[in-house]
């Protein structure tokens, strides 16, 4: 895939976090589990159980200067499941390479799907909107692309390992187009360890009720 493609396809990525989150995303970035370990000087059983393991559900981490965060739940990826379509990869490393990656959706109909899921429907979540041409830009060495929702093993999953994350010129565009179509050709859009500009990319935030917006966070109504 070259970047001109990736741009004109996917020009804007989707990111879904936390309610109450975007103030902390605007000055911090957005971290991934690892890089939120880190920040909070995560260590020891505590850390190996969050990064290494199965998270079936969302857990809270606190530190003294920079408060309270949640960590979101594994709950779509089952153990049960996850251990049939592993290929060349243990458990332990599969969640860590999860956990050292920022996601991005890249369409909206991935977000919407997530949003309406049974797990997330009733929850309110904040719906962020990025500009992928100002992310690449800055971050082009750093993203891989994946063809498969790496974080969900409901449903017949497919087999993934480390070769599901690629770089974006090693990713089979034309081969995912012509099998899949252009809305399933690309579904993440990941960059290693964290995104600590994601102001700076960010195009709008919502906060979000299943498909139902809530309230503009950014830019705000006046």
């Amino acid at each position: 895939m070259t970047v001109e493609q990736l741009l004109r396809h996917y020009p804007r990525l989707y990111h879904m976090a936390n309610a109450g989150t975007w103030e902390s995303l605007r000055l911090r970035g957005l971290l991934s589990t690892t890089a939120l370990l880190d920040l909070f000087g995560i260590n020891g059983e505590q850390r190996y159980l969050i990064e290494s393991c199965h998270r079936p559900q969302s857990v809270e981490i606190r530190h003294p200067q920079f408060g309270a965060v949640v960590i979101r739940d594994q709950a779509p990826m089952r153990e049960s499941a996850l251990m049939r379509c592993l290929d060349g990869i243990g458990l332990r490393q599969w969640y860590e390479l999860l956990n050292r990656k920022a996601f991005f959706w890249a369409t909206e109909r991935r977000v919407q799907t997530l949003l309406e899921a049974r797990l997330y429907r009733n929850q309110e979540h904040t719906v962020l909107t990025i500009d992928t041409a100002s992310l690449i830009r800055a971050h082009a060495e750093h993203v891989t692309l994946s063809p498969i929702n790496s974080g969900n093993t409901l449903y017949n999953p497919p087999m993934r390992g480390h070769y599901t994350f690629r770089p974006i010129a090693e990713y089979p565009f034309q081969e995912r187009r012509q099998m899949r179509g252009i809305g399933n050709a690309l579904v993440e859009v990941a960059v290693e360890y964290s995104v600590p500009d994601l102001g700076a990319h960010v195009i709008a935030v919502e906060r979000r009720r299943g498909n139902d917006i809530l309230e503009n966070l950014y830019p705000c109504e006046r």
